[in-house]
């Protein structure tokens, strides 16, 4: 594999067998799914509150939320993710039947109805105490794997329902072949519809594409041990991996391989704060003004579904920027509700639950833990978490933070008694 991203460090390895890899969770009595998305709008009256929702506590005005919104205005102001949950929870709960698994399972997202603690309060009422949070993120890094565990974390405190109910959230899952083998199949046929066209492998682009972060939440990314100033972390390593092991598969049926590329998209925040790069749209202008290629395949590995962070900036902006350069462009599908994909959600739940059931998992990165290590995949803030060896701490600061900045707001009169994140 032809891999021209910009070098990074790569962070600190660990033993395959080691507790940073291995790590396994505790055997609890699950009884119930809370199936955890990201969220968005219903409408167009619902986009920006989205929106504020989305980018809450970081003071982002409204004109500049426009900018963004109108992706969804674009498309009628409905997000696609929505529905693409619902497909994807219907058919897991059909999978999990046709396994003989009975666990009940509750939507819940992180920016938009149905909320996470809407369906913590369902699931308690229903007389469930311990779930199962599985996530629309397959990768390690605060925004796709570490702010899901807070929001678990949050919610159980802020329902008042922590010490009631566990939410212990299943381990990224970048490294399942039910991911990655649906990736491979759209890739393959990508390449062999140009080739039919009389396209030369040779001159073809392959764009590996994936949500850029900032540089710093990318080097956070993994447990503390492995951190590496100036590394990708985690983040990048897991997308890298995947990508070669998606374009290994390839080598029975193409023995040539086009050259290919970990590219980023989406990006976002103020000018002046490093974000991953380089961006989709400037490699395929690149690649047309060197002269490189006549074609581009672009593969939306870093998702899960096409919402429209992948039909807005690759199906319109990326696909525009092919045509306006002259080159021939394909989107691979990301593995959303294929049969393989689905299943693979289903070993995720069934791993917890028998600790004898094999863990299907592929790439060089080896295995990844069901408990995140110390301090994995920090933010900038201290939040309760779920799901980590630190989580109790998390808890607990989380806890006396909040009542020191309610004792400084109060004067420090009255507050000494309160213990919970309402």
């Amino acid at each position: 594999m032809t891999d021209t991203t910009a070098p990074m460090p790569a962070p600190r390895a660990a033993a395959p067998d080691s507790p940073t890899h291995a790590r396994r969770g505790e055997a609890r009595p699950f009884d119930a799914i809370l199936f955890s998305s990201f969220g968005g709008p219903d409408g167009q009256e619902d986009v920006i509150p989205f929106l504020r929702n989305v980018t809450r506590g970081r003071g982002i005005p409204d004109e500049r939320l426009e900018e963004v919104a109108g992706h969804y205005r674009a498309l009628g102001g409905r997000s696609p993710i929505t529905a693409q949950n619902e497909a994807m929870i219907a058919a897991l709960a059909a999978e999990l039947a046709r396994r003989g698994v009975d666990l009940p399972i509750y939507f819940g997202n992180r920016n938009w109805a149905p909320y996470n603690a809407e369906a913590v309060r369902a699931l308690h009422a229903d007389g469930h105490r311990h779930a199962l949070g599985l996530v629309t993120s397959a990768y390690s890094s605060y925004s796709s794997c570490r702010q899901y565990r807070e929001d678990f974390g949050m919610v159980l405190e802020e329902t008042g329902l922590a010490g009631e109910v566990t939410i212990d959230k299943v381990r990224v899952y970048f490294n399942h072949p039910g991911f990655l083998a649906p990736v491979v199949d759209g890739l393959g046929a990508a390449l062999a519809s140009l080739a039919a066209e009389g396209h030369d492998s040779e001159r073809v682009a392959v764009l590996f594409s994936t949500h850029s972060v900032p540089t710093s939440m990318a080097e956070a990314s993994g447990p503390e041990e492995t951190r590496v100033e100036g590394s990708g972390g985690w983040y990048v390593e897991q997308h890298l991996a995947a990508c070669r092991w998606v374009m290994d598969q390839l080598h029975d049926d193409a023995p040539e391989l086009p050259d290919c590329q970990l590219v980023y998209q989406s990006r976002s925040g103020a000018p002046h704060i490093p974000w991953l790069e380089p961006d989709v749209n400037d490699v395929i202008a690149q690649l047309a003004e060197e002269d490189a290629a006549d074609a581009v395949v672009v593969v939306p590995i870093g998702f899960v579904t096409d919402h429209v962070e992948v039909v807005w900036d690759l199906d319109t902006e990326a696909k525009e920027t092919a045509a306006e350069k002259g080159l021939a462009f394909r989107r691979v599908a990301t593995s959303g509700e294929d049969p393989r994909f689905i299943a693979a959600l289903a070993d995720l739940v069934q791993e917890r639950l028998d600790a004898s059931f094999p863990r299907q998992v592929v790439t060089d990165f080896g295995g990844t833990p069901d408990v995140c290590g110390t301090n994995c995949c920090a933010g900038r803030l201290c939040r309760p978490t779920t799901s980590a060896v630190d989580s109790a701490a998390d808890v607990e600061r989380a806890r006396a933070e909040r009542l020191a900045a309610a004792d400084a707001a109060a004067g420090g009169v009255g507050t000494a008694g309160a213990g919970s994140l309402s």
